[in-house]
């Protein structure tokens, strides 16, 4: 009975091989982005933009809240449409 079930489920195996892959993923990227030590890269990143004059003081404290949004699992705030 093995060989059959094996025979018969045989054609689904790279589905779940993707299945799999895609969950690798998905966990990966879930560390990377709650992991404190990528936020804290960022907000130094951050603060290193706005003291060479790249980005203002208002787009630094809105991508802070982002980096900390992300870190907390809090969605973006909606933001209006503009017609």
């Amino acid at each position: 009975m093995g060989l059959l079930s094996f025979i018969a489920t045989l054609p689904l195996q790279p589905v779940k091989g993707v299945i799999s892959l895609a969950e690798l993923i998905q966990r990966q990227v879930d560390e990377e982005l709650h992991n404190p030590a990528s936020a804290r890269r960022a907000l130094e990143e951050l603060e290193e933009a706005r003291e060479a004059g790249e980005i203002s003081a208002e787009e630094e404290e809105q991508a802070q809240q982002a980096i900390l949004d992300r870190m907390t699992g809090t969605p973006p705030p909606a933001t209006p449409e503009r017609e």
